[in-house]
């Protein structure tokens, strides 16, 4: 699908602001499609804005090749439609960007892609949004922006003396250029110990190190559809207007 092709609408850069009828969703990642399709399932209308020029645009450009989901699927899949049958039970980045796209196309979302959300403004009971090139209004809005859509970089004493290269995990695609290579893993979450294993299979030489103990795995109690049903219910019952 044309998911990551700009969604320009006739007469938009020539209007001071748009007037959008339901939610605008800043964020066009899983949570905000997700958040897109069970209002429109409500009767509700909302508006995605995204910075970046592609739906899922954390998995399609800041993650590495070998990247699969860390809990089985059905712990993953968002509302109302589900991971294919025939996908595995830890899916690739490839699978989960396919099932983005399909998501996205199935329940006609289309986000207006390289808008940027530059400030905010809750006046006199509407949100204005501003863009780099529009300002849109809404009376609500919902942030889908992720928690890990930026990457932290400690300050580390050393950095400028360092002759080495270094990367961040974001930047990181594969251990193929680092074969026979001594490489320095800074944390042991999900990303750390990936990228150890694809160093090791790429016959590079890992080291890691780690702040604190090794934390227990996460409780596979709760999915993600349960806690965006709860959140789509209350914003349909404020939204009497329709």
């Amino acid at each position: 699908m044309d998911s990551c092709k700009e969604q320009e609408q006739q007469g938009f850069n020539q209007a001071k602001f748009v007037k959008v009828l339901g939610p605008i969703i800043v964020g066009a990642g899983p949570s905000g499609l997700a958040v897109a399709a069970c209002l429109s399932q409500q009767g509700v209308p909302s508006l995605i804005l995204e910075k970046n020029d592609c739906i899922a645009s954390l998995w399609q450009q800041k993650t590495y090749d070998r990247l699969k989901l860390h809990l089985p699927k059905q712990f993953c899949e968002l509302p109302l439609r589900g991971f294919p049958d025939d996908f595995p039970k830890y899916p690739t980045k490839g699978q989960f960007i396919s099932y983005m796209e399909s998501y996205a196309s199935h329940f006609r979302i289309q986000p207006k892609f390289n808008q940027a959300v530059k400030t905010t403004e809750f006046d006199h009971g509407v949100w204005r949004v501003q863009t780099e090139d529009l300002e849109y209004h809404s009376r609500w809005l919902i942030v889908a922006t992720g928690e890990n859509a930026e990457p932290v970089i400690p300050d580390i004493v050393g950095y400028d003396k360092f002759k080495g290269n270094i990367l961040h995990t974001s930047e990181y695609k594969s251990g193929s250029k680092f074969k026979n290579q001594r490489v320095l893993v800074v944390g042991c979450g999900n990303s750390g110990m990936e990228v150890s294993l694809d160093l090791c299979r790429h016959n590079a030489i890992p080291h890691m190190v780690v702040r604190n103990t090794v934390s227990n795995p996460i409780p596979c109690s709760l999915s993600v559809s349960k806690e965006i049903d709860v959140l789509v219910h209350q914003i349909a019952r404020l939204c009497d207007c329709f």
